[in-house]
């Protein structure tokens, strides 16, 4: 029987460039055993700033994996879990692609962890004001929850830090806690440093707020200030950081 794998191994290197195999596996018996095939790398071929960008974050889902490494490193099984309707495949392409174009990078944890982690280098961080942009753009957009939509709490963990920064809030620890789950995050800050993070605060908040998923998409769409919803009781404010201060005294 033909075996096409090896009329493949038996091609020169620069061959198997030129098909997109960029990376192969040696079995125990030193036979090649499997050929990993890596996304081509695709361009828009246009000398723009902008084009340039989108070769490397224009596939469908990279932007939302950089939203989910904001919260620092994460297992490829925790990003998978947090990324509804992503493939295993396409999750495993992007990964490796985005790692070629320097947003991120993948270590292995000390013992007893072991495990591997996906975390932003410097420029994948560098993305963070291009997500609240685009965050806030689409807040027009966001509409109703509709009944096939997914939801994490840490999803609102953005439109919220734009909502403290709306408030006033420039800086501080926040306690978010929904009855969907609780995450925290920096109103202000950013770089390499995590934006949020799934669970309660890890010291004392200065400010803890607890409200529901409506408030928070109603906050995400513009349809009124954090200020206001503290002052009609859609959000409760407890702490006494600056932050907890700031939000009751408006």
């Amino acid at each position: 029987m033909f075996d096409c794998r090896n009329s493949i191994a038996a091609l020169p290197l620069r061959y198997l460039v030129l098909l997109g195999f960029t990376k192969w596996e040696l079995g125990k018996s030193n036979n090649l055993s499997t050929l990993r095939r890596m996304s081509p790398r695709r361009s828009y071929d246009q000398y723009c700033s902008a084009a340039r960008a989108l070769d490397a974050v224009g596939d469908r889902w990279t932007l939302l994996i950089v939203r989910e490494l904001l919260a620092g490193p994460r297992r490829y099984t925790d990003l998978h879990a947090d990324l509804p309707g992503v493939s295993t495949d396409v999750l495993a392409s992007r990964l490796k692609d985005m790692e070629r174009d320097g947003l991120t990078t993948r270590r292995r944890l000390p013992p007893p962890g072991a495990a591997y982690v996906y975390e932003l280098t410097e420029r994948g961080s560098g993305l963070l004001p291009v997500l609240e942009a685009l965050g806030a753009w689409g807040a027009g957009v966001l509409g109703e929850r509709r009944p096939t939509d997914a939801l994490r709490a840490h999803w609102f963990a953005l439109p919220l830090r734009r909502a403290l920064r709306e408030a006033g809030v420039a800086e501080g620890l926040v306690e978010v806690r929904l009855e969907e789950g609780n995450f925290h995050l920096c109103a202000g800050g950013g770089g390499e440093d995590p934006v949020y993070g799934d669970g309660s605060a890890p010291g004392e908040p200065d400010a803890l707020l607890v409200l529901d998923a409506e408030t928070c998409a109603a906050l995400s769409r513009g349809e009124f200030g954090l200020r206001d919803a503290v002052r009609d009781g859609r959000v409760a404010v407890t702490g006494d950081g600056t932050a907890a201060k700031a939000l009751r005294e408006g």
